[in-house]
């Protein structure tokens, strides 16, 4: 039974400062556990700053995080072992397989020996045991951000946080994950995910935030935030779009 009661991310009054640059503003979240929760807005927006801060990847200039109850300044163990991670810019170890990387991982988190089925599994669902003896130093953008969701997900986390992750992955593996991402959500984990595909976050995220200039706009239940229109039209409407001026050299 999933303890509704205690927020699987709470984010309270997050600050981030780049200098002079204020990229995220008091920005506040609560998502409850058993949730497939979507963050959407304009490049700069502050969305990848945002999950960076709730990933442990980032010290916040103020505010408070805790993932399943746990604060992630106070309490950092416990936080990130509740959470699987897939953001870009993660370095992995370049000269191993798909394999050698899950061993690799298992090993550092001390998992037992249940792993190497979920680690099959998830190489198969992602088609990376196609090229079993491919380096990660040969994969495509693509790989790599499947061969990142294998590891988020190896040690069955509660919370999964996953920045862009359908960016350069193709149709077929996209279903395949979002199947995935279904049975996760299912079994009682929690994805929280930033994207620009209105339509993966309005088939299957339950509440959305839009965010931009580091604050969230509005935040809700999918088809209240689209208020009888669909999610892109609600989200252009909010975010404003200026019209392209016509380019006489295109004529």
């Amino acid at each position: 039974m999933l303890d509704l009661s205690v927020p699987a991310v709470e984010v309270v009054d997050l600050t981030q400062r780049f200098g002079a640059v204020l990229a995220v503003d008091r920005l506040s979240l609560s998502i409850p556990p058993g949730m497939f929760y979507g963050i959407v807005g304009p490049n700069g927006a502050g969305k990848t700053t945002t999950l960076t801060a709730v990933c442990g990847l980032r010290e916040p200039t103020s505010g408070s995080i805790r993932i399943a109850g746990h604060d992630l300044r106070t309490e950092r163990e416990g936080a990130l072992a509740r959470l699987g991670v897939m953001m870009d810019g993660l370095s992995l170890p370049e000269r191993l397989t798909a394999t050698e990387v899950l061993h690799y991982s298992a090993g550092l988190r001390g998992l037992d020996g249940g792993w190497r089925a979920r680690a099959g599994d998830l190489l198969e669902i992602l088609g990376l045991d196609a090229v079993p003896r491919t380096l990660i130093v040969e994969y495509s953008t693509g790989m790599r951000k499947k061969i990142n969701l294998a590891l988020a997900m190896l040690h069955r986390p509660r919370v999964l946080v996953l920045d862009e992750p359908f960016e350069a992955i193709d149709p077929v593996s996209a279903r395949s994950i979002e199947q995935v991402l279904k049975q996760y959500v299912d079994a009682g984990g929690t994805v929280v995910l930033s994207s620009h595909i209105m339509d993966f976050v309005e088939r299957n995220c339950r509440r959305v935030a839009v965010v931009a200039g580091g604050r969230v706009l509005v935040e809700g239940p999918v088809e209240e935030v689209a208020a009888g229109s669909t999610l892109n039209e609600r989200f252009v409407e909010l975010v404003g779009a200026d019209p392209v001026r016509p380019l006489e050299w295109l004529a």
